[in-house]
């Protein structure tokens, strides 16, 4: 299988902000169910990313809140480590993932996210799209 082609010099700073997902892979940490689901990212002055993941199931909001950092932070890749902490009700342990960006365009509005098994894909924008019913 071929190597997945990953973001090189992912500005950041640009990145940062709020991404709606407009489709994805099937996990089993994301409702089936879930609806209007959004990352916000926020950067921090040590440069590592505050994540804040967020979707709506029967009307209720459902949230988790992380960490990434870069996996290496000599490399020039989009590749960073998420460390999510787990909600009090459950045992308190890091759950920590691959997030590699695959591909942005040049106005930061269109990201594919994924990881290197290839199990996940995010397809994420930074406009919101609302259908509208008729």
């Amino acid at each position: 299988m071929a190597a997945m082609k990953v973001v090189r010099n992912l500005d950041l700073e640009r990145y940062m902000g709020r991404w709606y997902e407009i489709a994805c892979f099937p996990s089993r940490f994301q409702p089936k169910d879930g609806a209007n689901t959004r990352a916000t990212y926020t950067l921090g002055p040590d440069g590592a990313v505050k994540v804040l993941n967020e979707t709506w199931t029967d009307g209720r909001r459902g949230h988790i809140e992380g960490t990434a950092f870069r996996a290496d932070d000599a490399g020039d890749e989009a590749k960073l480590r998420v460390r999510f902490y787990v909600p009090p009700f459950l045992p308190v342990f890091p759950v920590t993932g691959d997030y590699w960006v695959l591909h942005v365009d040049d106005a930061y509005q269109f990201a594919l996210v994924g990881q290197p098994s290839r199990n996940y894909l995010w397809v994420r924008n930074s406009i919101e799209l609302r259908c509208r019913r008729r």
